[in-house]
């Protein structure tokens, strides 16, 4: 299951785009302007994101350009939907930063097909995939962590988690989730046992620094954090 925002005016595409991946059991939201993408990915940033190209004031396009430039979106992707169909909007499209250009009138069994090839290719799930954010280095193949290049010990449990968390930075993942993402079959399992582990975690990661890269969402659940450039 992915998070997926639908960023589309016209309801009734919208919402026939939202019927199929949640049948596809994805998870949607929807926008119907830039100004309502933007602040929803400010608020938790998708896996995925639809984008439509005539938007009522500012195109699309201007959109991915702008989510491209920044580097807490800079590798999210976007799938762009539009009428034009003209070989330089295609051009033009992809240079903006769009993965995968579709054109409307579409085959939503198409478009399905091309977001799930896209999900496949951009989620870090192979095991052996290192893992770096910020500081903090994950490595699968020999199960170790490193922060700032020095070797730090965690819990094989932890170790799960922090990858789970490291694979999609920024994301807000309530305790439900971390329980059905890390912990698998979680029926007898509390959701208080999520911040059990979330604590060991920082404390092996506290004398590192690395433990302030993990954050707590009032009333939502946790998320991994990019650090912020340092400004020269």
């Amino acid at each position: 299951m992915a998070r997926i925002l639908v960023v589309e005016d016209e309801p009734a595409i919208a919402e026939l785009i939202a019927m199929n991946l949640r049948h596809d059991g994805h998870e949607v939201s929807l926008a119907a302007s830039t100004d309502e993408a933007g602040a929803a990915v400010r608020q938790t940033l998708p896996d995925l994101v639809v984008l439509d190209w005539m938007l009522p004031g500012e195109p699309g396009v201007a959109l991915a350009r702008r989510w491209r430039a920044d580097a807490r979106t800079r590798d999210l992707p976007i799938v762009m939907l539009t009428a034009r169909a003209d070989e330089r909007d295609l051009v033009q499209g992809l240079d903006a930063g769009a993965d995968d250009y579709i054109g409307k009138p579409f085959s939503t069994a198409e478009l399905l097909a091309r977001i799930r090839a896209l999900l496949r290719r951009k989620a870090p799930e192979a095991l052996d995939t290192t893992l770096q954010v910020g500081p903090i280095r994950l490595d699968p193949a020999t199960v170790r962590v490193f922060v700032d290049g020095a070797e730090v010990r965690v819990g094989p449990t932890e170790f799960r988690l922090l990858r789970f968390l490291m694979s999609y930075p920024e994301r807000v993942h309530s305790r439900a989730q971390l329980l059905d993402r890390v912990w698998g079959d979680h029926v007898f399992i509390e959701e208080r046992t999520v911040d059990v582990h979330i604590k060991r975690l920082r404390e092996a990661l506290g004398a590192t620094g690395g433990a302030a890269l993990i954050e707590t969402v009032r009333g939502a659940g946790y998320r991994l954090v990019r650090p912020a450039p340092v400004r020269a």
